[in-house]
């Protein structure tokens, strides 16, 4: 486990209001500290940190791997902050899109055409962890003389079939 400062603020957070519910039920401090110490990290543990993971976004985070795209496609999300922050694959040609993503997905719609276009390449990145979450993650490159010029991510509304 990693102590970081966001894991002992919330650790120190369970542990006072736990505190104040245990010195509600009983004045001696012995019994309170006693308790406190057995049940502050089953209940963060168990309730709070559980409760957490399911109302907030958040969710692990990977440097880009090929191997690991090709291998999760349900787990690319983890990679997609790199990519688009960094724009990891702006000036790489279609050739080495290939070889690092694969083939796309599917093709993006260009208005000017009025057709899918071969130079808007899309891929699934699976759905972000969350109870609420309904949207599917998507990645854009957009390729301009066989080269990347942009990279985008959106989301579109989960289908059931």
């Amino acid at each position: 486990m990693i102590l970081t400062p966001v894991f002992i603020i919330l650790f120190l957070l369970v542990f006072i209001l736990l505190w104040q519910f245990v010195k509600s039920i009983d004045n001696r401090k012995w019994i309170s500290l006693l308790l406190n110490i057995v049940f502050t990290p089953i209940v963060y543990f168990f309730l709070f940190y559980p409760l957490l993971n399911i109302f907030s976004s958040y969710h692990h985070e990977k440097y880009f791997d090929s191997e690991a795209w090709k291998k999760e496609p349900k787990l690319r999300f983890e990679m997609s902050n790199q990519i688009i922050e960094n724009q990891l694959f702006k000036g790489k040609t279609k050739t080495e899109i290939l070889k690092s993503l694969g083939k796309s997905e599917w093709y993006g719609w260009n208005d000017s055409i009025k057709a899918n276009s071969q130079d808007k390449w899309n891929y699934n990145l699976g759905f972000k962890p969350g109870a609420f979450n309904s949207k599917q993650e998507c990645l854009e490159l957009i390729f301009k003389n066989d080269t990347v010029i942009k990279s985008v991510q959106y989301q579109i509304e989960k289908t059931d079939y």
